[in-house]
């Protein structure tokens, strides 16, 4: 049926489609199949809104309310996945997996993509909008520290007792071994960056207390 060539586009089978299932109260597995084919084929959070409540007053308050609550977690979290791949199209350098063996020293969810594990370590760090790592120093026994290369999105960088530094694409930050610091991206974008591991005796990185949600909005003033 979704391949006849006539007048109705995919756009319009998914309206309709949308419309029969929520007049049965089918709010299940294949609704949000094909409410995320909706929203693939065109239509907007707005649209579905409009729709939805159009059809309320014919196929009762009940069922439509069951399908705004779905409705609103399919172009939620469809709209976060385009501004992560937008953020990924950004940059020549992957976005890798989530970082989940370090997911306890953030705030937010935060990818990490190893581009170099050989002679020096480099790797891709990406921060979802908000996200950031918590307190920390990188120290070595002699030699160390850190060098981070932005390669997109807006972040922010502070050392402890200085000012928030913005980062954007191009901005090169030193970090000398002992020095207590965090970084993150803006509320407001995706953020990545290339962490170079400076070459030091025996290098460790020890983790500090989370940035408090009033340390990172005084970055959001800035």
């Amino acid at each position: 049926v979704w391949s006849r060539k006539n007048e109705l586009s995919l756009r319009d089978r998914s309206l309709v489609t949308v419309t029969a299932l929520m007049a049965q109260g089918l709010v299940d597995s294949s609704f949000e199949f094909h409410l995320k084919s909706a929203k693939a084929n065109g239509i907007t959070k707005s649209e579905i809104a409009e729709f939805l409540t159009h059809a309320a007053f014919y196929a009762g308050w009940p069922k439509a309310w069951a399908a705004f609550r779905m409705a609103k977690e399919v172009w939620t979290q469809c709209d976060a996945e385009d501004e992560k791949q937008k953020h990924a199209n950004s940059m020549v350098f992957p976005i890798g997996k989530p970082n989940d063996a370090y997911a306890q020293y953030f705030t937010g969810h935060s990818y990490l993509a190893p581009l170099s594990t050989e002679q020096v370590g480099i790797f891709n760090v990406t921060f979802e909008p908000s996200c950031r790592n918590n307190w920390h120093k990188h120290m070595a026994d002699k030699g160390g520290g850190q060098i981070l290369i932005c390669v997109a999105g807006k972040g922010y960088y502070q050392e402890e007792g200085k000012s928030v530094r913005i980062l954007m694409p191009g901005d090169t930050v030193n970090i000398a071994p002992g020095v207590k610091h965090w970084h993150g991206a803006a509320k407001d974008s995706w953020f990545s960056h290339l962490a170079v591991e400076v070459p030091g005796e025996n290098p460790r990185t020890e983790w500090c207390e989370a940035v408090t949600d009033e340390e990172y909005n005084k970055a959001e003033v800035k």
